[in-house]
């Protein structure tokens, strides 16, 4: 995992780095959800509203609405697909969200129509690490004190 202006960025996941969500690949899956930084810009998470299993998602349309006491927004799909799974745990511990972006936290899995086409617009390793400082610095985000 790397810290980036103090926000954590694992960097063996895919990212939509202006959006702040991440993708992980699970054998025909991809699951879904929100950085790091995200939970950190948003603070307390108080509400996840996420699309039902079985729907149909485009690459960049919201999968889920996520709310706290400084914000109301949409989790953009980094996949076109269908949702398999929500994380049915936000109902009623949304704070996963704020405690464990990476694991628990994770917002939804997807069977993804074309994982090789949407890669493409993903970044990832160094590379994702590098665009994730260069986006944060250009932004002046950080998530606390280094």
């Amino acid at each position: 995992m790397s810290a980036v202006n103090g926000c954590n960025i694992p960097d063996d996941l895919f990212y939509v780095v202006e959006k702040h969500v991440w993708a992980r690949v699970e054998g025909d899956e991809v699951v879904v959800g929100l950085t790091d930084v995200a939970q950190n810009m948003a603070k307390s998470i108080i509400s996840v509203t996420s699309k039902g299993a079985g729907k149909p998602i485009k690459r960049g349309k919201s999968v889920a609405t996520v709310e706290s006491g400084k914000w109301v927004g949409p989790v953009p799909s980094p996949v076109e697909g269908q949702v398999v799974a929500v994380n049915t745990a936000l109902a009623t511990n949304p704070g996963l969200l704020n405690s464990d972006p990476y694991g628990d936290g994770w917002i939804a899995r997807l069977a993804p129509a074309d994982w090789s086409v949407d890669v493409a617009e993903l970044v990832t390793g160094a590379e994702g690490i590098s665009a994730y400082q260069a986006f944060l610095d250009s932004q002046g985000i950080s998530c606390g004190s280094e």
